[in-house]
């Protein structure tokens, strides 16, 4: 018996609506990048991108564990010397809601091609409202 391999011709996507309101971030994150990845899918191959889009709406509203709203820290670098700045989470949640939920998803997908074109499958937005209506996504519920 031959193992298979999925090819990228012949999957079929589906698009995810994931309302964040009262979500916890990290199990928010799991959740999607299994489906960005397509873990979820019988049809799951390491090396094709099998997965499907997720459309995560009410950013704003997403719920964070003990004192990480002025506790964790996310970086950026300007590239130049003594370039780095660092953002608490808690202002970051304030100025750009999205951005927090990004880079948690991105930290649980591979930080290669691979990911790169994963990640391109994943829109957020801060409120309830979204431009996707015309790919019809289903809504889903996630576990925890």
């Amino acid at each position: 018996m031959k193992t298979y391999t999925a090819k990228p011709q012949e999957l079929d996507r589906k698009w995810y609506v994931v309302d964040a309101d009262g979500q916890t971030l990290g199990r928010l994150a799991t959740q999607v990048a299994m489906i960005l990845r397509g873990k979820h899918k019988p049809t799951f191959t390491p090396h094709v991108d099998t997965g499907d889009h997720v459309i995560i709406i009410n950013a704003e509203k997403i719920h964070l564990t003990g004192k990480k709203l002025k506790d964790k820290k996310y970086y950026r670098h300007s590239g130049y010397p003594g370039g780095i700045k660092s953002i608490t989470a808690g202002e970051l949640l304030n100025r750009h809601p999205e951005r927090v939920v990004k880079a948690a998803v991105w930290g649980m997908i591979p930080h290669n091609k691979l990911g790169r074109q994963m990640i391109k499958k994943l829109k957020v937005y801060a409120g309830a409202e979204h431009p996707h209506e015309a790919q019809r996504p289903e809504t889903l519920e996630l576990k925890y």
